[in-house]
């Protein structure tokens, strides 16, 4: 799915490999998510159980060591996927009760004509290799593929290096979320809206 001769991108991963998307989403993730998912173990744990691996895209070394994921998500489901019984599961009754408002809160609903990202992220390792734009490349010709008109994903205030990324990979911005008073549940003021648009000449080649 690209021309790098050091990696390949692929759908799927194994169950085996469970624990490492969990760790590396929660590395991109963590600082956002601690104040609802958290603690660490407890969200591994969550993380683990719930990934689904028909809504990922994996980029691998040569030796088929994990380098970084791209999730999405569709009305069939999502990577990070899982519900109230499996929130409850991991963290009790009460903890599931108070947990679930705050995430709502950072829910996104799947649009017509549109895929919605779940988290990209790459291992620190394997940084400035290229292998985000590359699980962009893949993701975006994975909706061409599903004939889907755009690609959305949100970036937050605080993580300027990934915005500048979406921008040079034709991502432009939409709308803001305003997180208000919750700010100090989650860590970032607003989030960008951003969407990358299926060039028109693809739209009407595939019509």
């Amino acid at each position: 799915m690209n021309g790098k001769t050091d990696f390949t991108i692929k759908p799927g991963f194994l169950d085996a490999e469970r624990p490492i998307i969990a760790e590396l989403y929660w590395q991109a993730f963590g600082a956002k998510l601690n104040s609802v998912l958290g603690p660490t173990l407890l969200a591994h744990s969550f993380l683990i159980d719930v990934l689904d691996p028909k809504f990922g895209l994996v980029a691998r070394d040569t030796g088929g060591r994990i380098l970084g994921v791209a999730g999405y998500k569709t009305n069939e489901g999502a990577l990070v996927g899982g519900g109230v019984s499996d929130m409850t599961r991991h963290y009790g009754f009460l903890g599931t009760l108070w947990r679930v408002p705050l995430l709502l809160v950072l829910e996104r609903e799947v649009e017509e004509g549109l895929l919605l990202m779940d988290g990209i992220c790459v291992t620190e390792a394997a940084r400035g290799r290229g292998i985000g734009s590359a699980l962009l490349e893949a993701i975006k010709s994975h909706a061409t593929d599903m004939k889907l008109d755009a690609v959305r994903l949100d970036v937050i205030d605080s993580n300027p290096r990934a915005r500048a990324l979406y921008q040079r990979e034709g991502f432009v911005e939409e709308g803001d979320t305003n997180m208000g008073p919750l700010q100090s549940v989650f860590g970032f003021r607003s989030a960008k809206r951003m969407v990358w648009h299926r060039p028109t000449q693809c739209r009407n080649a595939a019509n």
